[in-house]
């Protein structure tokens, strides 16, 4: 019991780690760049209060738990800004050594569970990684729209990276992807905020 105990211990201690990876997201206020912990937070609440919007029904807890541990593996991997074409290039690799690592912390039975939903995620096929991917591309999107663009601004953002990026939104939510579509997006593009492209 105390050597499980401890391991369990031990990995919440490590993923404290994710508490310091600094997103390229800007809070609401438009100043502060939030981390990852806070990017899972307020990715997992959406789960709860916008799971209604999923294209197909979903279990809630299962998609939270995936919100809270998907970027866990940054803590070895970094953040890599999603409009970086060469961070993404190598991603997959630096993620999949840093999950192996970081969930083998916990007992084996836990580590192997947290690993397959961690994998389960990234291939995006259950209604849940579906939905939570969704959630995962909202979330930044509504930030960047409520501080003006302002991270879209700095990085030049152009409509057709975003429109890449959320091709399999609507596989998970039409609704929530023509919401951010018509809420988000192109108010920004209107005022100049994302660059059209297409």
């Amino acid at each position: 019991m105390t050597e499980r105990l401890t391991q369990q211990f031990d990995f919440l201690l490590e993923i404290d780690k994710a508490k310091r990876i600094q997103r390229q997201t800007y809070c609401s206020d438009g100043e502060t760049l939030e981390n990852d912990a806070e990017h899972g937070w307020h990715a997992a609440l959406m789960a709860i209060l916008l799971s209604e919007y999923a294209n197909e029904p979903i279990d809630v807890l299962k998609t939270v738990t995936m919100l809270l541990i998907h970027d866990i593996v940054e803590i070895d991997a970094g953040d890599t800004y999603a409009y970086d074409d060469a961070g993404v290039a190598t991603q997959a690799q630096r993620e999949e050594a840093a999950a192996q690592r970081i969930y083998s912390i916990l007992p084996e039975d836990q580590g192997r569970k947290m690993l397959e939903l961690w994998q389960e995620f990234e291939r995006g096929e259950s209604a849940e990684a579906c939905f939570a991917k969704v959630l995962d591309k909202v979330q930044p999107i509504m930030l960047n729209a409520a501080t003006d663009g302002r991270a879209w601004q700095e990085h030049e953002v152009k409509l057709s990276k975003i429109l890449q990026r959320n091709e399999k939104t609507p596989k998970g939510s039409p609704v929530l992807w023509e919401y951010m579509l018509q809420q988000f997006i192109m108010p920004n593009v209107e005022k100049g905020r994302i660059e059209k492209d297409c």
